[in-house]
């Protein structure tokens, strides 16, 4: 689970029992992380009749806050010295360098008391102009200060509500550190399939009793939480003004009251043991009826369909780093059907209001004089904004709040708390993902329901605008990733190494075609670095010389004897006539070449009989010389 500040870059990480906060440097810092250890646990002890039980006497004090003093912040932990409290991990506390890039700055760790899982987190929520961090998991919220990084408020979900609580929390049996069997007739867990709706694992049962051997110990009377009258009316202080019914009444099931356990255990949601946060949101909103200013606030939602609301108390900029930051619940409630989606707030004028966020500065550059840095931000119109009517905004401008559960969705006009608008998405499915979007200029509601149709609502009217087939959810991979974005896009995890995309656009889906790219980016070829004379003289390694720099433009001006290629008219039958006419003449020069050879053969034996005629003639000479040579001429 992640989310990004796009303009502070501040990045939360979060996994099953721990969030980590990071921050973006552009240059390698030298710090040593800080590591907060929280408790979120709540548990509720009931009387038993047996004589032979016995409990740990729970106590429901207040956090210590490292001098925050902070407001309604409650630890659920029990203070006995006998428990054993540890993390899954450990931080070391040394300083280390961090490369440039998103650099750790807080870890946050819920601590397993006796071994016992404290809870996954379902949530998380950032946000950089409170300077505020916030995570939810199945037991309760915490809230940390990321300037001050300490802990402001850490407390059960059964806390937030007070006195407003509409539920009968189930007892939960205390647990020893080994955990033990469970009996085939007294389960302690509802197992369901892993594409029903999160809400339906909200609902437990009892634990399996502890050993009888151990004597009973009444809890303080300050914790015991029976099925009395009182609880009947901390039932009906639910549903007061606060509450998303009708004035009429004519809608008062829909809103409140209504049955989802799928366990034969449990015959009513009255009665639940445990209740995850499962969405969070900081805006600057109105609290209760009668707020005539906006303040910094945090909407809490649940996975039983109840939003809540809690005030921030924010001190001035030049304050911020040394004064506390009071957190303390505002009690409103609205309830849905279902658990919470997403919530967001829109203006007078059904724009979106965008949430309230710090832009990032370069540590690098020359530091300016804070004075400079609080006018610079003020104007800029990211101020914190508190209950004084100097610098919040006018009752005339009023918000609508979207509220969207796993069932429907509502609209809700603040600060009078009146459900303008209403719509049920749903009746015999369940909303996997739903977020608000913006397209062409206006924003909608955009949910994606189990049974394969994703559904778009105007906003704040809720029309239906479009309800398109997509595909049934049959693996949990695509319910935990998929998301929607603004122009219509969306997007989720096919496979463990596959993102598909898809669009609920009809313009985009026209210009599809043209959006098709490529997975990598095309870049240029670096030039190789040019090598010096001495390395070329000495370096004896072959050199790849390129094709361009000998003959090509680079290469320089040609040489005037340098042959020139001069491209000549015609095609491939002018080509084909001359290959011919030149393969004739070849071979009639051929041709005579054989007769000249012949005719030089015959020159050759004329020339050999010659020479032997005239052999012959000088041996008769030669003769006829020695016959003669010694007679005189008068002896002839």
């Amino acid at each position: 689970m992640m989310q990004l500040c796009r303009e502070s870059r501040l990045l939360c990480v979060a996994g099953a029992t721990h969030v980590m906060l990071f921050r973006f440097d552009k240059q390698e810092s030298q710090h040593e992380v800080v590591a907060l250890e929280i408790q979120i646990i709540y548990e509720v002890y009931d009387d038993l009749d047996s004589p032979d039980y016995e409990y740990s006497r729970p106590f429901l004090g207040a956090v210590h806050q490292q001098q925050s003093g902070s407001l309604g912040s409650y630890s659920s932990s029990a203070s006995d010295s006998t428990k054993e409290y540890s993390t899954a991990l450990k931080v070391k506390p040394s300083q280390r360098r961090w490369n440039p890039g998103f650099q750790p700055d807080i870890v946050c760790l819920l601590a397993w008391i006796d071994n016992e899982h404290p809870g996954n987190v379902t949530s998380i929520c950032v946000n950089s102009s409170y300077g505020l961090m916030a995570f939810g998991n199945e037991s309760g919220l915490a809230v940390v200060d990321i300037i001050q990084k300490i802990c402001l408020l850490n407390i059960g979900t059964p806390d937030l509500y007070g006195s407003m609580d509409p539920y009968q929390r189930a007892p939960r049996s205390p647990r020893g550190k080994r955990p033990q069997p469970l009996d085939a007739n007294n389960t302690g867990q509802i197992f369901t399939d892993e594409c029903k709706s999160p809400t339906s694992d909200q609902i437990e049962a009892a634990s399996p009793s502890p050993s009888p051997k151990q004597k009973k110990q009444h809890p303080h009377p300050e914790l015991k939480r029976t099925k009395s009258q009182a609880a009947s009316r901390k039932i009906q202080k639910a549903q007061s003004n606060a509450s998303l019914e009708d004035n009429n009444g004519g809608d008062k099931n829909d809103g409140s009251s209504f049955s989802r356990s799928r366990s034969s255990s449990m015959s009513s949601l009255e009665n639940v043991s445990k209740e995850a946060i499962q969405c969070l949101k900081f805006s600057d909103s109105y609290t209760r009826k009668t707020d005539s200013y906006t303040c910094p606030c945090l909407w809490v939602g649940t996975s039983l369909g109840s939003v809540l609301v809690i005030v921030l108390n924010l001190p001035s900029q030049e304050q911020r780093n040394f004064q506390p930051v009071i957190v303390s619940p505002s009690g409103t409630i609205f309830r849905l059907k279902g658990a919470i989606l997403t919530m967001s707030f829109l203006d007078c004028n059904g724009v979106l209001v965008p949430d309230a966020s710090v832009q990032w500065e370069d540590k690098s550059k020359l530091k300016i004089d804070p004075r400079d840095a609080q006018a610079q931000k003020t104007n800029a119109g990211i101020n914190y904004k508190k209950v004084s009517p100097t610098t919040v905004l006018e009752v005339s401008d009023r918000q609508f709040a979207i509220i969207c559960s796993e069932k429907q969705a509502r609209v809700m006009s603040l600060p009078s708390q009146t459900c303008a608008y209403k719509v049920k998405i749903t009746e015999t499915s369940f909303v996997v993902k739903s977020e608000i979007v913006s397209i062409k200029d206006s924003v909608c509601l955009a949910c994606y329901v189990a049974n394969g149709r994703i559904v778009t609502f105007s906003l704040p009217s809720l029309k239906p605008l479009m309800d398109a087939p997509f595909q049934p959810l049959t693996e949990i991979r695509v319910a935990r990733t998929f998301c929607f974005s603004n122009n219509g896009h969306a997007m989720y995890l096919c496979t463990p190494t596959e993102l598909q995309k898809v669009t609920y656009s009809a313009e985009m889906r026209q210009n599809l075609n043209e959006m098709l790219g490529d997975l990598f980016l095309p870049c240029e070829t670096p030039e190789a670095p040019k090598q010096g004379f001495f390395k070329n003289l000495f370096g004896g390694g072959s050199v790849t010389v390129d094709r361009e720099e000998l003959f090509g433009e680079t290469s320089g001006k040609a040489a005037k004897g340098m042959a020139k290629f001069i491209a000549g008219s015609g095609g491939m039958h002018h080509l084909t006539a001359q290959s011919t006419s030149v393969g004739g003449e070849v071979a009639r020069t051929k041709q005579l070449f054989h007769e000249r050879g012949e005719k030089l053969e015959g020159l050759e034996d004329r020339t050999q009989q010659m020479t032997a005629q005239a052999e012959s003639y000088s041996q008769v000479a030669h003769q006829l010389m020695l016959k003669y040579k010694d007679k005189k001429w008068y002896q002839f």
